[in-house]
């Protein structure tokens, strides 16, 4: 299965509380972190909320 890298480059201050709750949920603490997480459809759902405050890469499978 594909694997999907998230970094977050801008902030969650003064944004809505469901998306602070969700990069937490992917595991995104800071600016210029990056998690690696698998290509689901909760996840995809999860970057879709959030997209404005993300970038989302395609990595090989290990």
């Amino acid at each position: 299965m594909a694997q999907l890298k998230v970094t977050q480059v801008k902030s969650e201050i003064g944004g809505k509380q469901n998306h602070r709750d969700t990069l937490r949920t992917l595991g995104l603490k800071r600016i210029g972190q990056s998690v690696v997480r698998e290509d689901r459809p909760e996840v995809l759902g999860m970057l879709r909320a959030v997209r404005h405050l993300v970038t989302v890469e395609e990595v090989e499978a290990r």
